[in-house]
């Protein structure tokens, strides 16, 4: 019963948390094309889906199928060309990813913390494209990056509490390594045409490299306060959890008497009451 409403609800989720944000604000007037050929786009957006419906289904078995049916629906609903295997391809691996990372994220939530990074750190920069001359672009963002640590650093102690707490700094590492990544493939996404492999790789290196500059010095103060902020998120979510309950005792069900053997069932048995002088018999009585 459980797949009656994860399932379509997993669909949803691929489409909402990997390309409304993306695709549906720039849409243009009478056009049904929500998967446009940009790289970072297809490869974030379909991580990004593919981690949530993977949460929600929570089999690999099942998860990773149905995202790749998802997606390769949709590139075929909205009439993008089959020639154009590179980005279906794109399309496909990412959303299975995610999907994979995001199934394995329910036994252990360390792992979905690390699979959210990623698109969480994807999310948080994107009104700086559209906001470059909004005077509070630096408290939006600022804002945005750091609700997005503090998520990740919440999601790691989900199932294990405080012994998790320990992967916050690799956790933060790659949240920040995240932001890098994005700007790397963006660089791809941007180079020309007739580029050689190796301007295309130089650029997205030099991109990478260049990403955590900013993003120290302009929202360090932010990424504080992310930390400050889960510290009390997870001490209030293990409050409100009820007590863990202790293991069952696998001999609970069982009595404390001993089970012997028919061999052994004698021991039960009444003992004769001993004499020390065996009675005689009249028979054995002796004749003078």
């Amino acid at each position: 019963m459980r797949y009656l409403w994860s399932i379509p609800a997993a669909v949803v989720a691929w489409f909402v948390g990997g390309f409304s944000a993306a695709y549906l604000k720039g849409l243009p007037g009478g056009t049904t094309l929500f998967v446009s050929p940009r790289l970072d786009l297809l490869l974030l957006g379909g991580f990004a889906g593919g981690v949530l419906a993977g949460l929600l289904v929570a089999r690999v078995r099942i998860t990773v199928p149905l995202v790749l049916i998802v997606a390769a629906g949709a590139w075929w609903l909205t009439g993008n060309p089959w020639d154009d295997r590179a980005l279906l391809i794109s399309l496909l691996v990412a959303s299975a990813i995610g999907g994979f990372l995001g199934a394995l994220g329910t036994r252990s939530s360390v792992i979905a913390a690390f699979a959210l990074a990623l698109p969480l750190a994807w999310y948080a920069l994107r009104p700086a494209g559209q906001l470059a001359d909004f005077r509070w672009l630096w408290q939006l963002n600022g804002l945005l990056v750091g609700v997005g640590l503090a998520l990740v650093l919440y999601v790691a102690c989900w199932l294990r509490g405080w012994r998790s707490a320990y992967f916050w700094v690799p956790l933060t590492a790659w949240y920040l390594a995240s932001f890098g990544i994005v700007a790397a493939v963006q660089s791809i996404d941007r180079a020309p045409a007739g580029q050689d492999f190796n301007g295309t790789v130089d650029a997205a290196m030099d991109a990478f490299f260049n990403s955590f500059e900013p993003i120290l010095r302009e929202y360090a103060p932010w990424l504080v306060v992310a930390v400050l902020l889960a510290i009390p998120m997870v001490a209030l979510k293990l409050r409100a959890l009820p007590p863990v309950p202790p293991p069952p005792d696998p001999y609970a069900e069982r009595t404390n008497d001993a089970v012997l053997g028919d061999d052994l069932d004698w021991i039960d048995r009444d003992e004769p009451p001993r004499r020390l002088l065996s009675r005689r018999t009249t028979s054995e009585a002796p004749s003078n």
